[in-house]
């Protein structure tokens, strides 16, 4: 059986619970991009390392090939002059690299984009990542956040 890997984005996280954050589930099966981390804050950031997808050099290279997609008049996605989406890209960079670590195994996990962003979303799906809304995942997770971590 593949479990799912989440990646989650910071208009998901900020709904979490603290008990949710310190999870079982969370902590096994929950990853956040280091750039998303960064715009949590520091009040989260330092809870929340051990769960951190860092940023390699083999996720830049995926951010490469997503941002050769964006054109340079597309603010949906990025939208550096209004301090808007840096971590989104990232997102879809993860998840690539996820899945393209996953297919050495013979049942690696599936990587999963967690995001209200519509075009982070939308990203995603342009190149065959899964994604889903925080209700989605909500929903999708329901019976999972009762094991509490330690």
């Amino acid at each position: 059986m593949n479990e799912e890997m989440y990646l989650i984005d910071n208009n998901v996280l900020s709904h979490l619970s603290p008990s949710q954050r310190a999870s079982e589930f969370f902590s096994t099966q929950c990853r956040i991009p280091a750039e998303v981390l960064y715009e949590a804050g520091y009040a989260h950031a330092d809870a929340l390392r051990a769960v951190e997808y860092p940023t390699t050099a083999r996720v830049l290279k995926f951010l490469q090939t997503v941002m050769a997609t964006v054109p340079e008049d597309d603010i949906a996605l990025v939208n550096l002059y209004a301090n808007k989406g840096a971590a989104d890209p990232l997102l879809v960079a993860c998840a690539l690299d996820g899945i393209q670590q996953s297919e050495t195994w013979l049942f690696g996990p599936k990587w999963i984009i967690v995001s209200n962003d519509k075009a982070v979303r939308a990203k995603g799906a342009e190149f065959g990542v899964e994604s889903c809304t925080r209700e989605e995942f909500a929903t999708r997770t329901q019976g999972s956040w009762n094991a509490s971590a330690p």
